[in-house]
């Protein structure tokens, strides 16, 4: 047997078929949302029945917030621990993220349909998402004084808003890529981005005219 993302243990059929509705429906919520995308729809393409899925998830609430996690545990499956690395190799990790999206293209789309969604009130995936960009701007927040450390800047003030900055150009750059791949190299630009950011933080250059606040 094996542990699902509950923590109970399920037989390797059972995990085979929750694995399969799982990438079924990030297909089906990827391409409609998680409101126009049904349980009929996933079910169908697994060849299941509506009951049959709810069987094995429950509500469409809990297939969503599964999704989420099945989505996160994809991302570490091949790290040490199973968990994104701390200091420095952060930044080389999240480049390396990006170079993996740029071939699982399913996978960034659902959490770009889903994270957008998630802003309305009252939706399922809310909490999950506020909780996820605490949790990572914490971890790249970390990263930042560790790497100034290294590096002898003692006065680094700008790294709360540098670790925000950081996952907003990765989310954003595969917003642009989903809408037109041929035009944005993921990989490159989130490299260049994050390299940019981190040099404002390490060997900040000249600022921008103040914007004066009305």
């Amino acid at each position: 047997m094996v542990a699902n993302a509950g923590g109970t243990r399920t037989r390797p059929e059972t995990e085979r078929k929750r694995t399969e509705i799982l990438r079924a429906a990030i297909e089906i919520f990827g391409a409609k949302g998680s409101t126009n995308g049904t349980l009929a729809d996933i079910a169908e393409q697994v060849g299941m029945t509506h009951a049959g899925v709810l069987h094995h998830f429950g509500s469409k609430q809990r297939l969503l917030l599964e999704v989420l996690a099945f989505r996160d545990q994809d991302d570490v499956a091949d790290l040490a621990e199973r968990h994104i690395p701390d200091g420095p190799a952060l930044f080389v990790h999240l480049v390396g993220t990006a170079l993996r999206n740029a071939l699982r293209p399913g996978i960034v789309q659902v959490y770009t349909v889903l994270s957008a969604e998630a802003v309305t009130d009252d939706h399922p995936a809310r909490a999950f998402f506020q909780d996820r960009y605490r949790v990572l701007r914490g971890e790249v927040d970390a990263a930042f004084r560790e790497l100034c450390a290294q590096e002898g800047v003692t006065d680094p003030g700008t790294i709360e808003k540098a670790a925000a900055a950081v996952l907003a150009v990765m989310d954003g750059l595969q917003l642009q890529w989903l809408l037109e791949p041929d035009a944005v190299d993921l990989a490159d630009a989130s490299e260049f981005a994050i390299q940019a950011i981190v040099n404002g933080v390490l060997a900040p250059g000249p600022r921008l005219p103040t914007y004066v606040r009305r």
